[in-house]
């Protein structure tokens, strides 16, 4: 019998989410509940799975996000997750199937870009994803800072508030929506997304709930300025001594003041020896926040969030540039979706982009674009590495110009 591959009817939904279960190695048992949790969230026109027989033996599906370029412009992204092929049916081009039926009813539905977060790194570099931003963990280590958790918090007079998971569904998204808007490679949140944060609905696999303790720093004007969940532990040594451990689920802030004041508190707190900073950006202010920034030890380095661009256009005129310069792009795409020769005019007051048959400055496949997309990689490293062919000497030195942000991007989640 043949493979069949297409989007699913809400039927169908129980026998997908068993099929996500079964790759991600969960139970492969799926409650009522469940079905009924995700279901409201789960848009069916953009759900794909592949079928033998009656059994869905691969999953594929993407939602709508916006993605936050260099300069603050939210471009409409097509997000992509719940990637699975059964083990049963690996290398029959399933993914590639999937892959490139939603890649295209992306592209014709205006989305300008297509996200992901890749489990393993070989799989969507074909595909024209690139690796467009990373994350750092810490372990501090709290009698190292330095720091004195009898000392007032630092700042504008503001003040560490603990609140309640209410509190958190009420103020959070506001506070992310000024955070987001500002940094480079983070993405929209929708409603499920503060339910899973607050514990009113669950992801598969996730396990049993535990009520983190939140806390939200206040300007002396009253305005919410950060945000901070975290779980703790439940260690002590062979004296009786309390060991614990704060682990961040997650920290927004948009101010230095803020960021700091959040930072301190954690590592104020009785009886905290450790604390767990969550996915960071990779050149976050904490080390140098702390008298001892060795205190700080990297414990995770990696890539999250993975770029494909859809309408080169569009995007590239989309994000900001910190000064003037033209530059020819010969884009290769493998899909036919995205490819082509452009000439950018970038200034800092704007850019415009166009096809052209001028020759080309820089050659790349479009996952390399992808990956220069929002300043954290260089076209200088990538010439180097001879992913990308230099066609005019000093081209990628005027790609890194343009490109290249005082800042890495960074995306806090995983979706």
């Amino acid at each position: 019998m043949s493979l069949e591959v297409r989007t699913i009817t809400e039927s169908e939904f129980p026998e997908w989410l068993r099929a996500v279960a079964t790759g991600f190695l969960y139970a492969p048992v799926v409650s009522d509940e469940e079905v009924a949790d995700r279901g409201p969230y789960t848009d069916f026109s953009r759900t794909r799975g592949a079928f033998d027989g009656g059994r869905c033996v691969a999953t594929f599906r993407s939602f709508a996000q916006e993605l936050t370029a260099v300069g603050g412009a939210a471009l409409p992204a097509a997000a992509v997750t719940n990637v699975t092929v059964s083990p049963t049916h690996r290398r029959r081009g399933l993914l590639s199937r999937m892959m490139a039926e939603d890649l295209a009813a992306s592209k014709e539905r205006g989305d300008v870009v297509s996200t992901l977060n890749a489990a393993e790194y070989p799989i969507y570099g074909r595909y024209g994803f690139g690796p467009a931003a990373w994350i750092t963990d810490w372990e501090i280590d709290v009698l190292r800072t330095g720091l004195d958790p009898h000392r007032p918090l630092p700042g504008d007079g503001g003040r560490i508030d603990l609140v309640d998971a209410d509190e958190v569904r009420k103020a959070g998204p506001e506070l992310y929506e000024r955070f987001r808007r500002r940094q480079p490679g983070a993405v929209s949140r929708n409603e499920r997304w503060w339910q899973v944060f607050t514990g009113q609905s669950h992801l598969m696999g996730s396990g049993a709930w535990t009520e983190p303790f939140y806390a939200v720093y206040r300007s002396a004007s009253g305005e919410m300025e950060g945000l901070v969940s975290y779980k703790v532990d439940d260690h002590w040594g062979d004296a009786k001594q309390p060991l614990n451990t704060a682990t961040v689920q997650g920290l927004i802030a948009v101010s230095p003041a803020a960021e700091r004041a959040l930072w301190q508190y954690l590592c104020s707190i009785d009886w905290i020896v450790k604390v767990r900073t969550g996915h960071r950006a990779p050149d976050d202010l904490l080390p140098l926040l702390l008298p001892d920034p060795r205190a700080a030890r990297v414990v995770t380095h990696a890539d999250t969030l993975w770029v494909r661009i859809l309408d080169v256009l569009r995007a590239l005129e989309a994000r900001t540039y910190p000064t003037s310069a033209t530059l020819v792009l010969d884009v290769r795409d493998a899909s036919g979706l995205s490819g082509g020769r452009f000439r950018l005019d970038a200034t800092p007051d704007g850019a415009s982009c166009a096809p052209t048959t001028r020759t080309a400055d820089l050659t790349l496949e479009l996952g390399e674009l992808s990956t220069l997309y929002l300043g954290d990689e260089s076209a200088t490293r990538l010439a180097a590495l001879g992913r990308v062919t230099e066609e005019t000497p000093g081209a990628a030195a005027v790609a890194d110009t343009l490109f290249r942000t005082a800042r890495r991007p960074w995306c806090p989640d995983v979706f």
